[in-house]
């Protein structure tokens, strides 16, 4: 059965009606806005939708994922966690990385990361999995390193692998003991700093009467609170912390998700009290409706209930995809609805052209988060819910996707229908739809200074090449001037030093500053350059596969220029048909290969490295084929990955090694006739186990 889900904007909709072009244009949409709100809320302590807004927003994203997987992005946020930090206080890198969960919000969706466990673990249907769950508090996560008992260091998230040193502050928390006894020479935990309701309403009165900032909730409030230059500061507010796991260890400290937790109490580390271990999935669901009852009552806010796979040694295996474990699931609360009227649609026009419909709002107050903005989509959606300016609308944040727009109360009212335009706003092109897609395209191209701006812009972001001091200001001031038209201009802006240090707003330090910044990017890192070229449906983590299999975006065009480049394109994992296209179409344009050209005479990529350990693998293809009997093909793909292989889906002359189970068919002819390495499960086994 098709997942049901919502994106921006738009009632119920069932995933299967989104074409691959259609699912492809939303992750790259999703992958920016989602990476803005990541700043927002883990950088600068500001967030501007609630945590269910957000956890929509990464719902939807993971849902197209899962049916498209080849069109999953590397900067997508599956593959990302949080946000690099940018404050004052010192930059640590973590020694495991602090990763995320993945969001569930039915009973549905957990049966079904149940039945991912016991696939990936190829386990009996009759093999019980034992969950522990627990409440998911709302605070700040926060890692506490011990070394020889001793408080030694604590970080808070970031990005996952690099947070910010907050020990001084730390050590002024009452619930974080300075040194224990009886554990491991290193030991990680980590858990959420968070403040509770009751010292929450006591700090913004205090913060009221003396004039200072009021916190928007208590998440913000611990986080600011923790993230201080100054740990007086620090003190003088009333932090909590809760353990819910931990990082790297010296040693175990049980065989059992359960025990392990219970031996980071036993150290004097406040656990949850509704920390419950769960032998059945109906337990599980039973415990997470006691906690949805008891939750107005907790003393801290929380907004879902976390699971995880009851053995360690299950958890081991699982592993990671992305940014979250395999064996660990965030299952949140329901949605809250309000009404308001819909006073004015405008038309917005991204880097590909796409016209994309935005409502706007009365304000309105949904759940402590006020609501003025809906992503309407497209003008199917606007048919279908017939909106119409003045209509009064029923909206929804969290559940697939917030805010949306759920319903239109006053449908049946006569006033004049909303007709979509059919010529750009920004340059007066024609707009149109191409055949079997929903979205309507400005055919303006580059001469559609909405277009240029916003593929000016995706070059020189973070997720690209990252060039700092080049932001929306300053590419609008450059384009008005006819500094800037395509990529490669960038790198000439040296040329207009003189005439930029005589415009308002710019000074010899930050001209120069920006200048430098552009020079450092002229050899660029190879999958932000391809991913910054703004093909479409390449992300940065087909962009990566792309350059895993062709080395250099030099190869890449010469094969997508070829005439097997349709066929060879989506042959390579991760890759698939309607990518294949794009990049066909992409080489083909003389005019997108002339501003390569013009590109490349500027910057020079650096070689594409591989982050995958080095092994005698490294490098080489590897197929499965046939039925694994001792593990499922995902946990066989992900060994290959991690001993640097690239585990393809078809045999061709390029293979290296077939891995053929019972029941293999086609692919172990082929591979025999190609002369490729045959070998079987128990030696692919002891492959993994040498490397």
């Amino acid at each position: 059965m098709d997942v049901v889900h919502q994106p921006a904007g738009r009632g119920l909709r069932v995933t299967s009606e989104l074409s691959e072009a259609q699912a492809a244009n939303r992750l790259m949409r999703l992958a920016k806005e989602i990476a803005r709100h990541d700043k927002l809320y883990h950088d600068q302590d500001a967030p501007e939708i609630s945590d269910a807004d957000y956890d929509a927003l990464v719902r939807e994203n993971r849902e197209l994922e899962a049916r498209y997987p080849h069109l999953v992005r590397a900067d997508s946020p599956s593959r990302r966690l949080g946000a690099s930090p940018t404050g004052p206080l010192a930059k640590v890198p973590h020694a495991r990385p602090m990763l995320s969960l993945d969001n569930a919000f039915s009973a549905e969706e957990v049966h079904e990361f149940v039945a991912r466990v016991r696939r990936f673990l190829n386990l009996a249907d009759d093999e019980p999995i034992a969950l522990t769950a627990e409440p998911k508090i709302d605070g700040l996560s926060c890692s506490l390193r011990y070394e020889h008992g001793q408080l030694a260091l604590a970080a808070t998230r970031g990005d996952g692998a690099v947070g910010e040193d907050v020990t001084p502050n730390v050590r002024t928390i009452g619930d974080i003991p300075q040194a224990i006894s009886g554990a491991p020479d290193v030991l990680e935990v980590r858990g959420e700093v968070y403040m509770s309701k009751a010292d929450f309403a006591a700090l913004n009165q205090r913060q009221e009467a003396s004039g200072g900032k009021i916190f928007a909730n208590p998440r913000n409030a611990a986080a600011g609170s923790l993230r201080q230059k100054d740990p007086a500061i620090t003190a003088a507010r009333p932090l909590c912390f809760l353990a819910h796991g931990w990082g790297e260890l010296s040693e175990p400290l049980a065989m059992l998700q359960l025990l392990a937790m219970r031996k980071i109490e036993s150290f004097g580390f406040p656990v949850s009290d509704l920390l419950k271990r769960c032998e059945t999935i109906e337990e599980v669901l039973e415990h997470y409706a006691a906690i949805e009852q008891a939750r107005a009552d907790l003393p801290y806010d929380i907004d879902g209930v976390v699971y995880k796979v009851g053995r360690l040694d299950w958890q081991e295996r699982l592993g990671f995809v992305g940014r979250a474990p395999r064996w660990g699931l965030a299952h949140k609360f329901p949605a809250e609805k309000a009404e308001t009227t819909l006073e004015a649609i405008d038309i917005q026009v991204g880097r590909t052209g796409k016209l994309t419909p935005v409502g706007r709002l009365k304000p309105v107050g949904v759940g402590g988060v006020i609501v003025a903005n809906v992503t309407l989509h497209n003008r199917d959606e606007i048919a279908r819910l017939a909106l119409r300016v003045g209509d009064r609308v029923r909206i929804q944040r969290a559940g697939d996707v917030i805010p949306q727009v759920v319903e239109n109360l006053t449908r049946d009212v006569k006033r004049p229908a909303y007709v979509f335009p059919d010529h750009c706003p920004q340059c007066d092109s024609e707009a149109v739809a191409a055949e079997g897609e929903v979205d309507v395209r400005c055919t303006g191209g580059l001469i559609c200074p909405a277009q240029r701006f916003e593929r000016l812009k995706h070059f020189v972001s973070r997720g690209a090449l990252d060039i700092e001091g080049l932001g929306e200001k300053s590419i609008a001031e450059f384009i008005a001037l006819g500094w800037l038209g395509s990529p490669a201009d960038i790198f000439r802006l040296r040329a207009h030093r003189g005439d930029l240090l005589g415009r308002e707003g710019w000074k010899e330090k930050s001209v120069d500053n920006l200048l430098a910044a552009i020079e450092a990017k002229r050899a660029p890192d190879p999958v932000r350059f391809l991913f910054g070229l703004g093909i479409r449906h390449v992300g940065v983590v087909t962009a990566k596969d792309l350059l895993k299999c062709f080395a250099t975006v030099e190869e890449l065009r010469r094969v997508a220029t070829s005439p097997d480049a349709q066929a060879e394109l989506a042959a390579v994992e991760g890759v698939g048909p309607v990518v294949a296209e794009a990049l066909v179409d992409f080489f083909h344009e003389d005019h997108n290969r002339a501003v390569l050209d013009d590109l490349l005479s500027e910057v020079t990529p650096l070689p594409f490295v591989s982050n995958a350990r080095q092994t005698e693998w490294s490098g080489k293809t590897i197929v499965f084929t046939g039925t694994l009997e001792t593990m499922s093909r995902d946990e066989a793909k992900a060994q290959a990955e991690r001993l640097g292989a690239r585990a393809a889906g078809s045999v061709s002359a390029k293979t290296d090694l077939v891995v053929a189970g019972p029941g293999a068919g086609s692919k172990l002819k082929k591979a025999e006739e190609l002369g490729v390495r045959v070998i079987d499960e128990a030696a692919w086994a002891r492959i993994v186990a040498q490397s």
